[in-house]
């Protein structure tokens, strides 16, 4: 029986850094999800700005099985320039004034869809469909607060002993158990970058 399961994850955390650091070291994502104990592999596409990720757990039976997203991932910022600066158009920022005056990040992530079948049951390889975002602010010189939302959906094929169950219960279950799955391996993630940074505080 196919199976359908959702998990999110979030959380707000002060980073006691300045905020271009903070913000450079965070969109570094090959990086900040190598501190995630599931994530295998991290690669870019050959597409433009499209991740390959590269997930893999073990199942009840313990067997490893690997989930894969596609993932396209956006950046926007914020600059607040100072009255005595004058700069009507973004492209005549310099590479200083950004580092300066920026004070607001925002990645995003997003399914992107391939023109080819991924799943693959009988190899232990499924597909999921990542969504969510990070915005990272600065509150002073030395804090910088980011806020992370992540949204992740995978579909696989449920195990003949759960299919005694009604499927309303075991979708219940499935998706408690994957938030709370993913919920424990971004807090891990974050206090993983502790060793990088002075001090990373989750509020």
């Amino acid at each position: 029986m196919e199976m359908h399961a959702t998990g999110v994850s979030k959380g707000e955390w002060i980073f006691f850094a300045e905020f271009d650091r903070t913000a450079s070291y965070l969109a570094d994502l090959k990086r900040v999800l190598g501190f995630n104990p599931f994530c295998y592999n991290v690669e870019l596409t050959d597409i433009e700005n499209v991740y390959k990720w590269n997930f893999r757990v073990t199942d009840p039976q313990n067997n490893p099985f690997d989930i894969i997203f596609f993932v396209e991932q956006s950046e926007e910022l914020q600059v607040e320039l100072p009255d005595h600066i004058e700069c009507a158009d973004p492209d005549d920022l310099t590479e200083e004034m950004i580092k300066s005056y920026a004070i607001f990040k925002k990645v995003r992530w997003k399914h992107h869809p391939v023109g080819h079948k991924i799943s693959d049951p009988k190899k232990y390889l499924f597909e999921g469909k990542v969504s969510g975002d990070m915005d990272i602010q600065r509150i002073d010189a030395k804090r910088t607060k980011v806020h992370f939302d992540l949204r992740v959906d995978v579909k696989f094929l449920l195990y003949p002993a759960f299919r005694i169950v009604p499927k309303r219960v075991v979708r219940t279950m499935v998706n408690g158990g994957m938030t709370f799955i993913m919920q424990t391996a971004t807090n891990s993630m974050f206090h993983s970058m502790s060793k990088d940074f002075c001090k990373i505080q989750k509020i």
